[in-house]
């Protein structure tokens, strides 16, 4: 269910065009442009390189210290932890902040995974199961919860009953959610390893429709980046293009300071920063729309849950 995230000097010439293309098309949706509209007239919108990962988690770690009962604090530096595979750290990160905020399903099964992913040699410690059950208690529809479980069935020897259980996660796992297709491909797999037949059900079990919440903001009413977009954004060299992309997240950020309450642009903002592979940076993103817009918690959450958002 984990993904593999890379920073932004890490990005493909594609990726990079994709995102640039992504923004300006976002700005002509919505009626302006993310950086132009803060700079003064004839500024360069570039801005230097976002910190190094170490810099990055050196803050992290800082503000778990200044703020040692904040769960999301603690939930930030397990993301980032996680995302360059320091598994026992982000763990120990996450145990700090189910302990401070023992409701969140989402948090436990980070948890589970964080403890799996962590485990050398047992491939489903009995810390990573506890923590597992835990979410499922407290949200039986916890999708990393139920992924995990059903892999414990199948460690266990029980294939059909995994198969069964990744079915029916299939079945309510929205459109276009991330693990969607890792989730078919494992099904595919254990069937293929087991000589289970899997085939004609996979063809008819489709992902469920996205509700009105879970509609992904970047798809309504934005159509994609045409190819002279693309060429247009990989024409900049590799530098160039870092600093506009960072430009204009940076620029994203500073509108929502400016007007918090726009709800999509949150969304916007969370989608940015996992695609740049700062998850802790979404994380943040999730804590302070929903503070700006409690009455819109579900729907900030929904569509964090839809981008693989740690804590959502």
């Amino acid at each position: 269910m984990s993904e593999t995230k890379s920073m932004i000097g890490g990005m493909s010439g594609t990726n990079r065009a994709i995102l640039i293309a992504a923004f300006v098309l976002l700005a002509a949706a919505i009626g302006y442009a993310i950086w132009r509209d803060s700079a003064p007239a004839g500024a360069d919108p570039a801005v230097p390189n976002a910190a190094a990962p170490s810099d990055q988690l050196a803050a992290l770690e800082a503000r778990t210290k200044s703020e040692p009962n904040s769960a999301e604090a603690w939930t930030a530096l397990g993301a980032a932890r996680f995302d360059l595979s320091d598994f026992a750290g982000a763990a120990a990160a996450y145990e700090k902040a189910t302990a401070l905020s023992p409701e969140s399903a989402g948090l436990w099964s980070a948890l589970g995974e964080a403890r799996v992913m962590g485990s050398d040699s047992d491939p489903m410690p009995a810390t990573a199961l506890a923590a597992f059950d835990k979410a499922i208690a407290l949200d039986a529809k916890d999708p990393r919860a139920r992924y995990f479980l059903a892999v414990k069935k199948d460690i266990g020897g029980d294939h059909r009953g995994a198969i069964d259980d990744w079915f029916a996660l299939l079945a309510d796992t929205p459109q276009g959610a991330p693990w969607e297709a890792d989730l078919r491909r494992t099904i595919e797999q254990v069937g293929a390893i087991h000589k289970i037949d899997v085939a004609s059900r996979l063809a008819s079990t489709q992902a469920r429709p996205l509700t009105a919440d879970e509609m992904p903001v970047a798809a309504r009413g934005i159509p994609g980046p045409s190819r002279a977009d693309m060429e247009a954004a990989s024409q900049l060299p590799k530098g160039q293009q870092d600093q506009m992309i960072q430009g204009m997240v940076d620029g994203l950020e500073a509108k929502l300071k400016a007007n918090p309450a726009d709800v999509d642009r949150w969304i916007m903002l969370m989608r940015s920063r996992m695609t740049l592979g700062e998850s802790a940076k979404a994380a943040q993103a999730l804590k302070d729309g929903i503070a700006a817009n409690p009455a819109a918690a579900g729907r900030l959450k929904a569509q964090a849950q839809l981008l693989g958002v740690p804590g959502a």
